[in-house]
Parts: structure tokens; C-alpha cells; sequence
């Protein structure tokens, strides 16, 4: 899976966030190109996991309302004579 695509503005934050977070808690200065590395290799390793997650929470909720659907669809079914269905 390649790595999804996003906005240059939104890259920037992120890169602008992990470089704080690394000299902040770590003690540790990178510059512009390094987070923006670290950023590609962190998405290379999450992504995959974040969009499994994803696809397996549509999946549930589609179940769910399929389930709903076909106990609507149930209760308008009309009663036949002499009981049969």
C-alpha cells in the first residue's frame, strides 16, 4: 500500500509536531527534511494498520444496518390466509 497523499500544509504541521515532540521529550533536534522522513516512514508503518481498522469498522456498521434493513424489509411482509407464509 503506498503512502496516502496529503496536503503540503497538513505535512508541514506534522513534520512542525514531531520535530517538537523529539526535542521537547527527547531531547532531540532534527531538521525539516528529517521529519519529513520520519513522517513518510511513520505513514508507511501506520497507514496500513489505521486503514484496516477503518475498512473493518465500515464493514460493521454496513453488517449492522444490512441486519436493520432486513427486519424492516420483514415487517412489512403481509400476513397470507390460513397462516402460511
Amino acid at each position: 500500500m503506498s503512502v496516502t497523499r496529503m496536503p503540503r500544509e497538513t505535512k508541514q504541521l506534522l513534520v512542525s509536531s514531531i520535530r517538537q515532540y523529539l526535542e521537547t521529550e527527547l531531547d532531540k533536534e532534527i531538521g525539516e527534511l528529517a521529519g519529513e522522513q520520519f513522517l513518510d516512514y511513520l505513514m508507511s508503518e501506520l497507514t496500513p494498520h489505521i486503514y484496516n481498522g477503518a475498512i473493518d469498522d465500515a464493514r460493521k456498521l454496513l453488517e449492522e444496518r444490512m441486519a436493520a434493513a432486513d427486519d424492516d424489509l420483514y415487517a412489512l411482509k403481509k400476513p397470507l390466509l390460513n397462516g402460511r407464509r
